[in-house]
């Protein structure tokens, strides 16, 4: 969950290839068109792409920070042009 705003990335499974099972919600759910994950030099990276309703195009491009167990990075909202650093807690 993004504190900022209870946006929630729910990740419901990982693929060996790269792709990713995931679902977005602000607070209804939004569409996600594309994600995927990748592992360089032991850092696991993310990538969702949204398509929906004011969403076209937005994207996250998270990290892992396994020290804090959270993911952080930034989001581009498509629609203002503008890119945000955020950073997502995991909900228990």
């Amino acid at each position: 969950m993004r504190p900022d705003g209870g946006y929630i990335l729910v990740i419901r499974s990982a693929a060996p290839d790269g792709k990713l099972d995931a679902a977005y919600f602000n607070p209804r759910p939004i569409h996600v068109a594309r994600a995927g994950w990748k592992s360089r030099d032991r850092r696991l990276s993310i990538f969702v792409e949204l398509r929906d309703v004011n969403y076209t195009g937005s994207t996250y491009c998270l990290q892992f920070l396994d020290a804090k167990d959270q993911m952080a990075g930034t989001y581009f909202q498509a629609a203002q042009q503008m890119t945000f650093d955020v950073e997502f807690v995991r909900m228990r």
